[in-house]
């Protein structure tokens, strides 16, 4: 089991709140993870490989703990670690997860089941984990970060917008539970992120025997460099969720991102035929 922190043995005053963030390593969650810190808060940044984390382990109140959403002793694991050191967890940052994208037929089921057993069932074990505490304490916030990609779709996605999508529903139907003791459940939908997302985080699977999607497929890498023009930095995502653990107020969902607010204001907008089209020129189709 691998720790780091550099907190004091002592449990902190209870006015101090504390927020577990999975997936802590990079991008939105190490950012976020910064943000709440630098606010007060107690963190519990995990991540899968925390021996190699050298900056939030240097922080105040932070305890930097092992979490690999796909590994229930982990899970568990780290939640009685934060426990232990903080006393108690006021929010939960659904954040650990990557994109899949390339024609179905690509992926073999192995890839599939990876990537719904992390975007999705992932989340629900690590929400799973913490529902008894949040019960116990008669109040908890669960924020789930889905994606502009849980409400319209890009081409070659759909295993990544399977995961979002489902992310949305888990999330809405779920705050009808947890107001029963006095819980939340939260979604932030971010747009193009300037983060590793086109790295490590996208998984690109092709067969190029399979010559009818080839042009898709060349339309979608083609078309990413310009995308990620308009990508917001990690901090603006980062902004969105503090404001979702500290407003107060009964609002489900967040955008994060201009461009984001742009195509939920066009997908709203427009019929399905007219986005769908102006997606298809978007990417040269």
């Amino acid at each position: 089991m691998t720790t780091k922190n550099r907190t004091a043995d002592t449990v902190p005053s209870r006015e101090t709140k504390t927020i577990l963030i999975t997936g802590a390593s990079s991008g939105i969650g190490k950012e976020t993870a910064r943000l709440f810190q630098s606010k007060g808060w107690n963190v519990i940044a995990t991540m899968r490989s925390p021996e190699n984390e050298s900056e939030l382990d240097q922080l105040e109140n932070v305890l930097v703990a092992r979490l690999d959403v796909l590994d229930l002793d982990s899970i568990q694991n780290a939640f009685m670690e934060g426990v232990q050191k903080f006393g108690r967890i006021d929010v939960l940052l659904n954040n650990a997860g990557y994109g899949a994208y390339g024609p179905l037929e690509a992926f073999n089921r192995g890839q599939v089941l990876r990537q719904f057993n992390t975007n999705v069932i992932g989340l629900l074990d690590v929400t799973k984990t913490l529902l008894p505490h949040f019960r116990q304490n008669k109040k908890g916030i669960i924020i789930n970060i889905s994606s502009v990609g849980g409400k319209m779709t890009f081409p070659m996605g759909s295993l990544y917008h399977g995961t979002k999508f489902a992310v949305e529903g888990i999330s809405e139907s779920l705050n009808y539970e947890v107001e029963q003791f006095g819980g939340q459940v939260k979604i932030v939908e971010p747009g193009m992120i300037a983060t590793d997302f086109a790295g490590r985080s996208l998984v690109f699977s092709n067969d190029e025997k399979m010559t009818e999607y080839q042009n898709l497929a060349g339309s979608l890498m083609a078309a990413m460099p310009t995308m990620a023009k308009n990508a917001s930095p990690a901090s603006v995502v980062a902004e969105v969720i503090f404001k979702a653990a500290t407003d107060g107020t009964h609002q489900l969902k967040y955008t994060a991102g201009e461009d984001a607010k742009l195509l939920m204001e066009n997908r709203q907008q427009y019929d399905d035929a007219t986005f769908i089209g102006g997606i298809k020129s978007q990417f040269g189709l």
